[in-house]
């Protein structure tokens, strides 16, 4: 045992809140921490605060924290299923994905680095598209308030995976956090479902297997899954998940200006409805319509309309609507025929591509269905035809309310005996499209209905008249005056009840209508009239999800068990779910090409897994305890009754222990160490073993105390009650939590091998972090 002082303490600091999960970025000095509250927090080492998110629910609690490997990039999962994808830099949650289950783990895979794969996938290219598509106007032009609706993008930087574990034991895998490339089960794969538990489940460093960590009845099991599509198709894999990514960008642009399109319907609803849908309602049905008419033909106003101009609504006042109503209409123009219109078009471009690799068998047979692919193709078509649709729709429906707010002008100054100026003289083109506008006001009522009308003006409606005619029943109760559904009806979620009038003079409109075999063919885009906008966007949506159920379907059905290795058996007294004592490490070690796994199969004994991924298919297995051995010199009386309370790698070449004193005398605070652990000099006391289909490592291997493994173990008092760890080898820092995880402390980490070349003061070290904040961070808040 060595007794070190390795570590300089930078700082320690009393939060004000609970930390649950802490977690330091890989190159940056940031460290994301979740409290209690299920907030996330990000700060940098020198504890300036850069950005807090908030909970996404009441009782949500915070279940795992992860960081793109070299990225701004972090993955939050919580407790009611939900995992975001956070981005420090922007200050803006990308994407969310909700699960039906209790997240336990996510975390991204290490970078694919591969250059043989790196190479068939073009990821320079991989934006090519930019070249034809040009780029999407952003949202916030249209309200302010849509702080960042224009930036929701999946991260650019080394492609990886996202892995996210269920408590139920179930595993999905996402490549570049967008493609479900895969999912396991694993309760499926265990001879003790009623007991069963997921402790963690890891990519390996070739991305063709994974490891799950598992208690299975009183086993605790580690099982490895090899996945020969994973292997094969890797390549392929990434270009149809940088597809995806933009996919999904473009789904999100869509609902986003979905949204915008409903509050600028709404502007002009409520603008209209302040003074000219008021008024209308207290007529009699059908009389504006007449009222309109009859001043249009003969110039003649009753005297209700007469009040209604001069007192109610003035010359100045309608402008000042008709100004609102104008602006309404033009923001709904620019949103369909720029925003809408731009998204169908590079949707149908992405899908386009994924439908020309559907064609490639060779290369995406696994991944893609070539009839599915052109199916969501035809859909997406439609939608861009509905898009037209409406821009149409729209443009007439501008085109009628200009004709008409000048009309009303210019009845205002000719009843009032003011001069009109030349310019507003209507010609008969005018007219006539003005006196068609006043006639779809309201609809026309069949002439064996008849209503009374009640004291205030409503029409008094007999329903066993409408039991008949319920297209009508439905008219009357959604039609609004100035038959401003004919585009509302567009963005509800109901099919349309005025379809658009089919112009015949459009040669291809004729010959849709004369040929029925033209119309159905399947070469061309279908084009369903009776469909609203949110229909069709669903419907498009539902497409394009069936194009990436088969990567998931192949990906996952290509998991095969190929070795179980039970690690140790549990006692029914150690099984306790609020104090738990396995604690699990990975790592991936690129020179060795090794995945190594640390885990606590005790409360004071731990073995350290390392699997070669040569030809070779070994297995070192390193078992060490922290109780004195037969021959261990004389201890300090506090490290004969020590145990773990947590564990991660600090590099390939060093664990990072946190232990504490047990057992302790009553009145007495336990004690906690930090301990570096040398994966160096442990190595020559592990044990070798082929892998095999059923091992049992506890029958053939020696367990070591780390008191005798020679300069292993160096060990470093804390002051309070430390329970969880967190440890950077890139940054060279270590936090602990202690005082019931409310204080933060901070130590700069020094290996003793590479002292000469890595030691930095604590002043400077501070500084570098001062620098990098005014460098990268502008934004951040004090």
């Amino acid at each position: 045992m060595a007794q070190s002082s390795s570590m300089k303490l930078l700082g320690a600091r009393n939060m004000s809140c609970t930390v649950e999960r802490m977690e330091w970025n890989n190159k940056m000095d940031l460290i994301a921490y979740g409290t209690e509250k299920g907030e996330v927090i990000i700060q940098r080492l020198n504890w300036q605060k850069i950005v807090t998110f908030p909970t996404p629910g009441e009782d949500v609690r915070v279940r795992s924290l992860s960081w793109q490997m070299d990225e701004t990039l972090l993955a939050v999962g919580y407790s009611n299923g939900k995992v975001a994808l956070l981005d420090a830099e922007s200050e803006t949650i990308i994407s969310g994905l909700i699960y039906e289950d209790d997240i336990k783990k996510v975390y991204f895979s290490k970078a694919i680095n591969n250059q043989e794969t790196l190479e068939s996938y073009s990821c320079n290219a991989k934006d090519k598209h930019k070249r034809y598509l040009p780029k999407l106007p952003p949202l916030t032009n249209i309200d302010p308030c849509l702080k960042t609706l224009d930036q929701k993008s999946f991260p650019k930087g080394s492609p990886c995976f996202l892995v996210v574990i269920m408590r139920s034991g179930k595993v999905h895998l996402l490549l570049l956090g967008a493609l479900q490339a895969g999912s396991i089960d694993l309760s499926q794969h265990i001879m003790h479902p009623e007991n069963f538990d997921v402790y963690d489940v890891r990519l390996n460093g070739d991305f063709n297997a994974i490891y799950a960590l598992l208690r299975d009845g009183q086993d605790l099991r580690l099982l490895h899954f090899h996945n020969q599509v994973l292997q094969d198709s890797m390549s392929p894999m990434l270009e149809l998940a940088s597809h995806c990514a933009h996919i999904l960008e473009t789904k999100n642009y869509i609902n986003d200006t979905q949204q915008c399109l409903i509050e600028a319907w709404e502007t002009v609803q409520l603008e209209m409805d302040n003074k000219l849908t008021k008024y209308a309602n207290s007529q009699a049905y059908g009389m504006i319509s007449a009222h309109f008419i009859e001043l249009l033909v003969f110039g003649f106003a009753t005297l209700e309309v007469e009040e209604f101009l001069f007192e109610t609504l003035t010359e100045k006042g309608f402008k000042k609507i008709a100004n609102s109503v104008d602006l309404s209409l033009n923001n709904l123009q620019g949103l369909v025929f720029k925003q809408l219109n731009g998204a169908a078009v590079n949707m149908f471009y992405f899908l386009n591509t994924i439908a020309g690799f559907g064609r490639m068998s060779h290369f995406f047979d696994d991944l893609i269905s070539p009839d599915v692919a052109t199916e969501a193709m035809r859909a997406c078509g439609a939608f861009l035809l509905k898009v037209h649709e409406l821009q149409r729709t729209i443009d007439k429906l501008v085109f009628d309310m200009k004709l008409f707010h000048s009309w009303m002008i210019f009845t205002i100054l000719r009843l009032s005996h003011q001069d009109i100026p030349d310019d507003m003289y209507f010609t008969e083109k005018e007219n006539i499209a003005l006196a068609e506008f006043f006639c779809e006001m309201e609809p026309e009522l069949p002439d064996h209905f008849d209503g009374d009308r009640d004291m205030g003006g409503d029409m008094c409606i007999n329903l066993d008249d409408l039991s008949g005619d319920t297209s009508l029943h439905a008219t009357l109760n959604t039609r609004s005056k100035f038959n401003l559904e004919r585009v509302g009806q567009y963005l509800e979620n109901n099919y349309l009840h005025q379809l658009p009038i089919v112009d015949l003079e459009q040669l291809w409109e004729r010959m849709l209508s004369e040929n029925e075999c033209l119309a159905e063919c399947t070469l061309f885009v279908p084009h369903d009239k009776k469909l609203s906008l949110i229909m069709q966007r669903d419907k498009m949506f539902n497409a394009i999800d069936a194009v990436f159920h088969k990567p998931t379907e192949s990906i996952s059905a290509s998991f095969n068990l190929t070795t179980s290795v039970l690690c140790g058996e549990l006692q029914l007294y150690d099984i306790d779910p609020d104090q738990d004592f396995i604690n699990c490490t990975y790592y991936v070690h690129e020179a060795q090409k090794c995945d190594m796994l640390a885990v606590t199969i005790g409360w004071q004994e731990a073995m350290i897994l390392e699997f070669s991924r040569d030809i070779d298919c070994q297995l070192r297995c390193t078992r060490v305890q922290l109780q004195a051995g037969p021959f261990t010199p004389q201890l300090h009386e506090d490290y004969y009754n020590l145990r773990f309370v947590d564990l991660q790698f600090y590099n390939e070449s060093a664990l990072s222990l946190l232990l504490q004193t047990a057992n302790i005398m009553p009145g007495q605070r336990p004690r906690s160490y930090f301990v570096q652990f040398s994966l160096s000099a442990a190595r020559n006391h592990c044990t070798q073993h082929l892998l095999q289909p059923h091992m049992k490592l506890a029958d053939s291997t020696v367990t070591h105390s780390i008191h005798d493994l020679p300069d292993a173990a160096s060990f470093k008092s804390l002051d309070g009650v430390c329970e969880m760890l967190a440890v950077s080898g890139s940054r060279k820092v270590a936090t602990v939590l202690s005082d019931r995880k409310r204080k933060m402390t901070i130590f700069e980490m020094e290996i003793e091998e590479e002292e000469d070349d890595t030691e930095i003061s604590q002043t400077s070290f501070l500084d570098i972090s001062k620098e990098s904040a005014l460098a990268t961070s502008p934004k951040a808040e004090a």
